[in-house]
């Protein structure tokens, strides 16, 4: 009976932490992805002196439109879009699930905002 009570008071402890764990971890993933595209862009940059100009919606759509990226985040955990011009650009990470609510930004000067997520850039 003790040893159904100590583990009955871990699990309540080890399980909230666990799970936070988790959702920090997707975090930190979109994160990278974020600074993947960026550095997708700023590789066509040096290429052509310029930012291509697209502004893609959808994982499917951002990896069609910058072909040189792709995501290691799941696509039920983030959405990814970009709005890119010749002279900059913006991408944001839309939370889903547990995570929504989180939204996460680069642009390219690299700035980043944090919005509603588990962990700061």
């Amino acid at each position: 009976m003790i040893v159904v009570a100590i583990l009955a008071i871990l699990a309540a402890i080890a399980l909230p932490a666990y799970g936070k764990h988790v959702l920090v971890g997707k975090t930190r993933t979109a994160q990278a992805d974020l600074r993947a595209l960026s550095a997708a862009l700023e590789n066509h940059r040096q290429r052509t002196l310029s930012y291509p100009s697209a502004t893609p919606a959808s994982v499917a759509d951002v990896k069609s439109a910058f072909p040189a990226w792709s995501p290691a985040a799941k696509s039920v955990d983030f959405g990814f879009s970009a709005n890119s011009s010749g002279s900059g650009y913006t991408l944001t990470a839309t939370g889903a699930g547990k995570l929504s609510g989180c939204t996460l930004t680069l642009k390219q000067d690299g700035a980043t905002t944090n919005s509603g997520c588990p962990v700061d850039w």
